[in-house]
């Protein structure tokens, strides 16, 4: 299999662009829709065809997507400034949908998305938003690993590597004290399908949809020039008629 992670241990420091997009026209108010008697949108979540996981209503007016790096420090600083409000007021009421797509970028993106997704859709997103608060403590258990114990985990079978990445950074006790089985996460991190998946989501980031960095966004399809953070991609929301 070809080798599918793009930079080292030593560009985990990479941040995101937060240039501001252009002031844009906005777009008439799109109408709401409440969510099924029982339910709430943003615990409504399923997996998509494109590899990734949608929160909300699925006929949502507004979709926005985000391509994420799960070791990346401005999708962390992103997740802990806008998830509470991007839940709260678009995607509870049925305007907004948010959908992540996991971009491997850095060494240790292939195990964070097999081992948060072992849990199916559900767990998905609390994994995720947990994980971006503890970033600075599990990546820096991987950042004190000396240039040789990085080059042996380099060299390992792709199924022995990201096992070896769990163990290291503590993901494998991370994900198994939020209900995953020990023999479930095993199976993930093994599992050929589940590896070329998020591959074949990396292959079209940049192939199909000029993905630059991370975090991305695209609303209704249409990318958002610019923006990595909440504080530029809320009015961006808003003008699209949030």
């Amino acid at each position: 299999m070809t080798r599918m992670i793009i930079a080292s241990m030593a560009a985990l420091a990479l941040a995101g662009c937060n240039a501001s997009g252009d002031n844009k026209t906005a777009a008439a108010p799109v109408a709401g829709k409440a969510a099924p008697a029982g339910t709430e949108w943003e615990t409504t979540v399923v997996a998509t065809p494109e590899g990734g996981f949608r929160m909300g209503n699925p006929d949502a007016p507004i979709k926005l997507v985000e391509y994420g790096s799960l070791s990346c420090p401005a999708c962390s600083a992103f997740s802990a400034q806008g998830t509470k409000p991007l839940k709260e007021n678009y995607v509870k009421s049925g305007k907004v949908s948010w959908e992540y797509r996991s971009l491997l970028l850095h060494a240790p993106d292939l195990m964070a998305t097999l081992s948060y997704s072992c849990g199916g859709p559900e767990p998905f997103f609390a994994l995720i938003e947990a994980s971006y608060a503890d970033m600075p403590n599990w990546l820096d258990k991987l950042m004190k690993l000396t240039p040789a114990e990085q080059q042996r985990l380099q060299s390992l079978p792709i199924a022995a590597q990201t096992t070896e990445y769990a163990r290291l950074s503590g993901r494998d006790e991370f994900v198994t004290q939020r209900g995953v089985s020990r023999e479930a996460l095993a199976q993930c991190l093994a599992d050929p399908r589940k590896v070329a998946a998020a591959d074949q989501v990396r292959k079209d980031a940049f192939e199909k949809y000029n993905v630059q960095g991370t975090p991305s966004f695209f609303i209704n399809g249409k990318m958002v020039e610019g923006v990595s953070s909440w504080t530029d991609l809320e009015p961006e929301l808003r003008a699209a008629g949030a």
